[in-house]
């Protein structure tokens, strides 16, 4: 943990590296002084003209399990969902390979064979338990804005991640959770003018937890990246 003064502070290099998605913590919160650093420094995201559109709650400690439970129970009663913005749930290609191959290295780590309907559904269900986390939060932008304003607020939550990484906290962005955004902003009291675009499960990871094993690759840069001389 971050408060252990004798810890030595990650390398660029090594936050990047590190950063993966946490499916699984301690019930430890953590330490609100803490809490703050990393949101100040995330706060230097990168947007355009600087206008900083994103909008972001935090829930802890009871307030997060209430917000759980909501969750779940929406689940449960198979409330239908209505994201504020439309997601592709289909991949084709490449993109369903790398869906797939992520999915099986997940589910192998967890035990779930590919005939376990009841693993399987679970496994979906811990999304919208947060994985035990003991903070979540949540990223909205105003409703007035589109996917141009969209990739800043991307990458305000890749910068709070890798901050939280930077801090030994860990993480997993949830677009699952968002599928609910009226019962998110029922919850926090939030503006109707925001939609919300995604939910961060954060805490301390429980390194016993098997889907905390699943560490999937990526493609070389000779697959995405093109360099002209």
């Amino acid at each position: 943990m971050t408060n252990n003064k004798n810890v030595r502070a990650l390398t660029f290099d090594e936050v990047i590296e590190r950063r993966k998605s946490v499916r699984g913590f301690l019930p430890e919160a953590i330490p609100k002084e803490e809490l703050h650093k990393v949101f100040a420094l995330a706060q230097q995201a990168p947007s355009n003209c600087n206008i900083q559109p994103w909008n972001v709650v935090v829930a802890s400690g009871e307030s997060c399990k209430a917000l759980r439970d909501k969750l779940v129970a929406a689940v449960e009663q198979q409330v239908t969902p209505n994201p504020d913005y439309s997601r592709t749930e289909r991949f084709e290609g490449v993109f369903r390979q790398r869906q797939v191959d992520t999915a099986v290295e997940l589910y192998n780590n967890m035990n779930i064979g590919r005939g376990d309907k009841e693993g399987r559904q679970w496994a979906m269900m811990r999304n919208f338990e947060l994985f035990d986390a003991p903070h979540i939060a949540f990223i909205s932008m105003p409703k007035i804005f589109n996917e141009s304003v969209a990739i800043d607020v991307g990458m305000y939550a890749q910068t709070l991640m890798l901050s939280m990484t930077a801090h030994g906290i860990g993480s997993c962005a949830q677009a699952s959770v968002s599928r609910y955004p009226d019962i998110i902003r029922e919850h926090f009291g939030l503006d109707d003018g925001l939609a919300v675009l995604i939910g961060i499960s954060f805490g301390y990871e429980d390194t016993a937890v098997p889907a905390n094993k699943t560490i999937v690759p990526r493609a070389n840069i000779e697959e995405e990246v093109l360099f002209l001389n």
